[in-house]
């Protein structure tokens, strides 16, 4: 519905460093943030050294409980006194989801407070769209749709109107989108940040003939555009999607063919001592989490013995996390829980 409201960078922290330095500052100091405690590595780093440094003031939500995450995030941002509210819509660590999208994007402005998505865990996961309902782009008429621009591009729980007009998304072309290293993608609002401060030549690149002195910007999503990058991996995702096409699949239907997988994975590791873990998002309580993650004392162990025998999972501190994709079958889940009784 907005083609021109997305662009490409080489990965999602370029993104994290260009909004940060666009934001609006409310207080006029440093710029405050609003966080979980279970965000992914690129903004959890991020936000930590710039705490160090002076450069933003962070308030955390704890992620645990779960059950309240939702209420309790909102209330914090509706609260006021933030200048940038960034959450996950799937928790990368317990691979929960977080519903309180619609809500965030009700206290979303340009003047601030920003609300920032990131889609690492959700983008192509989700078939649910965000932005379905979005009004058509106001940047240009006619716009052409995106080549590989299926429902869902944007995932969300709730899918509100409004939600593609006030929010931000950031996702990538790791995990679900199959597109490896060097496609990071981000949405913007319009009416976001018309001249952000961290800017490349590719952000003017609709008008080169500007006077050397002028800053010049894009009206479109083009704005937050860096420099020169590799765009192969744009080439490997719309190759990718092309073949998804061809081969009849989408979100929707990957998904049905992975929660079959996990719900008989989670049936058949009863047997084995991957039973006495706490499975922290069953597929009934329908995250779209493309991973099982199984929090236990052992969890580290038990990667570790996995891994001894060619079967790749991975460990956040106390949380097993088992990925099935739409290259796992039924052999997969078979071998996988002959290794768990062995554990």
């Amino acid at each position: 519905a907005m083609p021109d409201a997305v662009v490409f960078a080489a990965n999602t922290h370029d993104f994290i460093i260009r909004l940060a330095a666009a934001a609006p500052r409310g207080a006029g100091g440093a710029l405050r943030v609003l966080t979980t405690d279970g965000e992914f590595h690129s903004a959890r780093r991020q936000f930590a050294r710039w705490v160090e440094s002076g450069d933003i003031v962070m308030t955390t939500v704890a992620a645990e409980p779960a059950a309240t995450l939702d209420a309790r995030f909102v209330a914090a941002a509706a609260a006021g006194g933030h200048d940038l509210i960034l959450v996950s819509q799937i928790l990368f660590g317990s691979g929960r989801r977080f519903g309180g999208i619609a809500e965030l994007a009700e206290l979303a402005a340009p003047e601030g407070p920003w609300v920032v998505v990131d889609g690492y865990h959700s983008f192509m996961a989700v078939s649910l769209a965000m932005f379905d309902d979005a009004p058509a782009s106001p940047y240009s008429a006619g716009a052409p749709a995106l080549p590989f621009a299926p429902a869902g591009l944007f995932p969300s729980r709730s899918g509100g109107r409004g939600v593609a007009s006030r929010c931000f998304f950031l996702a990538g072309g790791y995990k679900y989108a199959m597109s490896g290293e060097g496609m990071g993608l981000m949405h913007c609002p319009p009416g976001y940040g018309a001249r952000p401060p961290v800017t490349g030549w590719y952000a003017e690149f609709d008008d080169l003939t500007l006077p050397p002195e002028m800053v010049g910007y894009a009206p479109d999503a083009m704005r937050f555009m860096g420099a020169t990058f590799d765009p192969s991996s744009l080439y490997r995702f719309v190759a990718v999607r092309a073949m998804l096409k061809r081969e009849g699949w989408d979100t929707a239907s990957i998904s049905a063919h992975v929660r079959g997988l996990q719900l008989r994975l989670i049936e058949e590791i009863k047997g084995t001592p991957l039973a006495g873990a706490e499975l922290l998002n069953p597929p009934e309580a329908n995250s779209g989490a493309r991973f099982l993650a199984l929090r236990d004392a052992r969890a580290a162990g038990w990667q570790r013995a996995l891994m001894a025998q060619g079967c790749v999972t991975d460990v956040r501190g106390d949380v097993l996390r088992i990925g099935l994709g739409l290259y796992h079958d039924d052999d997969d889940v078979a071998a996988f829980v002959a290794l768990a009784r062995a554990l």
